[in-house]
């Protein structure tokens, strides 16, 4: 068996403390987001950088992962990963129960402005040693790389509920919807998957609460919601 993480819990507080101790400014912040209806929606603090969406793997949402990659080679990523061809920085997950700091990660490299992360710190090393990598050697670096696993085991075990052993078997997954480091466009980004997958450009005003991402989430939330234990928070500014 590989590399095991304590899961983390879907809960901005653990989020926002994983966050912070990589190096992003607490001028950003995760906030729950209770309901995907417009009206509720407007006690999020915008703009929104990304939405991170935390639920039980059905047999549905495999069906719905395995018919979107089933055409896909399972290195296809990997020659355009590191090369001016790629919008989306995406890693691909190895390490096991680590989906919820891979959901962080995605967000992070990807749309988190450079001026809101602190200079040399450990995400602002990781987002240029990550960058000119192709897929396979993120994957490499992500595995040995000693800071991201001390900030991640520091706050695995905080949260409302008791964090489970690293090497237990989770059902719970994190993906990941962000707009693209090198594009105005919209992905999910899921470490499981065979690479990143666009979901189409934005406008130049959308944030990642515009209408094509309340989509994507209500797609997820009326395939996963069904147990009752679908999670979405989101990062935008901070209410201090």
């Amino acid at each position: 068996m590989g590399k095991q993480f304590v899961p983390l819990e879907c809960n901005p507080e653990v989020f926002n403390e994983l966050m912070y101790s990589l190096g992003v400014s607490k001028t950003l912040s995760f906030h729950d987001v209770f309901s995907i209806d417009p009206d509720m929606l407007g006690m999020i603090p915008r703009p929104v950088l990304s939405v991170v969406m935390a639920f039980p793997v059905s047999p549905q949402y495999e069906e719905y992962r395995h018919a979107q990659d089933k055409d896909l080679a399972d290195d296809y990523y990997n020659s355009i990963s590191g090369s001016a061809d790629e919008e989306a920085i995406w890693i691909k997950q190895t390490i096991g129960n680590a989906c919820g700091t891979m959901a962080l990660l995605h967000t992070l490299v990807n749309n988190v402005p450079a001026d809101l992360i602190e200079k040399d710190s450990a995400l602002d090393k990781m987002i240029k040693e990550l960058d000119g990598l192709n897929a396979i050697d993120r994957t490499k670096y992500l595995e040995n790389c000693a800071e991201l696993e001390q900030f991640h085991t520091t706050v695995a075990g905080k949260g409302s509920t008791e964090a489970p052993e690293a090497s237990a078997e989770v059902e719970h997954h994190y993906v990941c919807l962000t707009k693209a480091k090198k594009a105005n466009a919209l992905y999910e980004l899921d470490g499981r998957r065979k690479g990143p997958i666009k979901l189409g450009d934005l406008e130049e005003s959308d944030d990642l609460l515009c209408q094509k991402s309340l989509e994507k989430a209500k797609e997820f939330l009326t395939r996963e919601g069904e147990s009752g234990q679908f999670s979405i928070i989101a990062l935008g500014p901070a209410l201090d």
